[in-house]
């Protein structure tokens, strides 16, 4: 893969840690995707509040190691500076 190739899916924060919007459309997708399924686990509260636990962590633990893994310049605490 040529080192000029920019794979990022979303840019850092500008100030504290992780990551900020997404810049492609990948990372708009998953961000949909991971709003879909929130939103499809909640009809599952009344009938199994467990259930909706484990959708809702396994979701968000998959949104974040992605989103982690796609950020330009990777997660790291930020003072604001221009990168």
């Amino acid at each position: 893969m040529p080192p000029d190739r920019d794979e990022a899916w979303f840019s850092p924060r500008r100030y504290g840690y992780g990551a900020g919007l997404p810049i492609a459309w990948q990372g708009w997708v998953l961000l949909g995707a991971y709003l879909i399924m929130v939103l499809a686990a909640s009809f599952l509260i009344r009938r199994s509040p467990f259930a909706y636990a484990a959708i809702l962590a396994v979701a968000t633990l998959v949104t974040i190691a992605v989103s982690a893994a796609r950020t330009r310049g990777g997660w790291r605490w930020r003072w604001g500076e221009k990168d």
